[in-house]
């Protein structure tokens, strides 16, 4: 039995039925669907081998790699099998997303449904399991770490009555097997380590994964160049991976059997790229040689500007893409319609445009990725710092200009991240009704395009049509509770 055991709560240790942008229904809370049925639709369990998940989150998978270089015996395992794996471990490894829900996603639906979402409600839960308050008796150390650790420092409490011995919050590479290693030894370990940007690791120190990912995600570099104020991933220096490397991982998870992936970084289409200009002969090999090894392809984000400035170079990548798909989809900020907002708090989201045109920029680039069948899951900011009511008619004025063009629009309440952290959260009870029309506004936006997106997603699975109605349903009631907010 390993001296190390890795693992993440139940709603990270799914696929999303292989798509990525499914794992937003862990921000909803419990609702009209009944939670065993809620958990199959959006996030059905890993499957496993003596405990074992088949894949595992990207970021667990990285830690891994990294205590395994280092020379320690780590298992990553299901949180419904910890019960078998504890009693002989020394140090227990969390992952987390969003524990507390308070991601702009979660706060956002738990101010419409008024409950906790799923992804808090099952963190807790496992850190409160038997299994681990029983090995918690016998010594076991706790440390979590993860893109949710910096929500610790508005629940301090938490730490202490959740078991957590340490929350580690950043590129921890460098420091992780130090952490561990004076756990195991029975040395004191601080409560919150923030990982330093002098102790973020170079490319050389960042290790492969060495076991497949969720749906083969693959990191083609960390940071953003683009400075936006409310983001804590500008705060890090920009690195992008050789394609050598891509292709390691890519193998990793073709050899365990998956055929399909999603390249991951702040911006796909600034890959290889210094500054905010796409970069094309790097874009166009990356993707030569993703496409020879995958049937299926997704990105995590992209920029609106970036596709903007380069729709021949995105219709070369889509004639790539679509030689083995019918479309593929990517997470795309567009945060606010306000050129004055734009400018205040992202001035170079819009480059290599000036962000007095953000509108024009916006829609020329979703008419770009419409036409090229990249269906993007975007983002409003509702209550950016100094945001007027003007700022909101701008940002519905957009949110019509995009209605002819497949989409997501998802509006976010702003939460208080990067060089903004000091900033107070925004909450429903700010709301006033120009908010409320904006949130009605995307909500038919959604409802208007939800069929042919569940149709890109679901052709040819039996389980289609059920599917699709169960979604529906729940985009009529989140739609429903928006109207209903006071």
């Amino acid at each position: 039995m390993a001296e190390v055991i890795l693992t993440a709560d139940r709603t990270l240790m799914s696929n999303y039925h292989n798509n990525e942008f499914l794992g937003f229904g862990t921000c909803a809370p419990p609702n009209f669907i009944p939670e065993w049925l809620y958990s199959y639709l959006f996030f059905p369990p890993l499957k496993t081998k003596s405990g074992h998940p088949k894949q595992a989150p990207y970021g667990l998978r990285k830690t891994e790699a990294q205590l395994l270089k280092e020379g320690f015996h780590v298992e990553t395992v299901s949180p419904k099998y910890l019960g078998k794996y504890l009693p002989n471990a020394k140090v227990l490894g969390i992952h987390t997303m969003d524990p507390f829900g308070l991601g702009p996603a979660s706060t956002t639906l738990a101010s419409i449904f008024k409950k906790e979402p799923y992804l808090a409600k099952h963190f807790q839960s496992l850190l409160t399991s038997p299994a681990i308050k029983k090995a918690k008796q016998n010594g076991l150390k706790v440390i979590v770490g993860g893109p949710g650790a910096w929500q610790f420092r508005y629940r301090e409490k938490a730490v202490h009555d959740l078991g957590i011995d340490c929350v580690v919050e950043g590129e921890a590479e460098n420091i992780i097997g130090k952490i561990f290693k004076a756990a195991i030894e029975g040395e004191p370990i601080l409560s919150h380590y923030e990982v330093g940007i002098g102790e973020a690791p170079t490319l050389e120190e960042i290790p492969d994964i060495v076991s497949p990912s969720v749906n083969g995600l693959v990191e083609l570099g960390r940071g953003c160049c683009r400075g936006c104020q409310f983001c804590n991933v500008t705060l890090r220096p920009l690195r992008w991976y050789p394609l050598e490397k891509i292709n390691r991982e890519l193998s990793v998870n073709i050899a365990a059997g998956y055929t399909g992936t999603c390249i991951h970084a702040e911006d796909v289409m600034l890959y290889g790229s210094n500054n905010t200009t796409p970069n094309d002969e790097k874009l166009l090999a990356l993707h030569e040689l993703v496409t020879k090894k995958v049937t299926g392809l997704s990105w995590s984000h992209c920029s609106v500007a970036a596709v903007a400035s380069k729709p021949k170079l995105l219709a070369k990548l889509s004639e790539l893409i679509l030689q083995n798909q019918t479309w593929w989809g990517a997470e795309v900020g567009i945060e606010t319609g306000s050129s004055e907002i734009a400018k205040k708090i992202m001035p170079a989201k819009a480059h290599p445009f000036s962000a007095d045109n953000w509108h024009d920029v916006v829609v020329e680039g979703m008419g770009v990725m419409h036409d090229n069948m990249l269906a993007p899951a975007c983002t409003l900011i509702v209550g950016l710092p100094e945001e007027q009511e003007s700022d909101v008619l701008k940002t519905m004025e957009l949110v019509d200009d995009l209605k002819d063009m497949r989409s997501l629009i998802v509006p976010l309440f702003f939460v208080p991240l990067g060089k903004l952290k000091s900033e107070d959260w925004f909450t429903d009870t700010q709301l006033s009704e120009v908010h409320k029309q904006l949130l009605i506004a995307c909500a038919e936006h959604d409802f208007h395009w939800i069929d042919n997106l569940l149709d890109l997603s679901f052709t040819g699975k039996w389980y289609s049509q059920i599917s699709k109605e169960f979604y529906k349903g729940f985009s009529a009631i989140a739609k429903r509770k928006v109207r209903q907010i006071e």
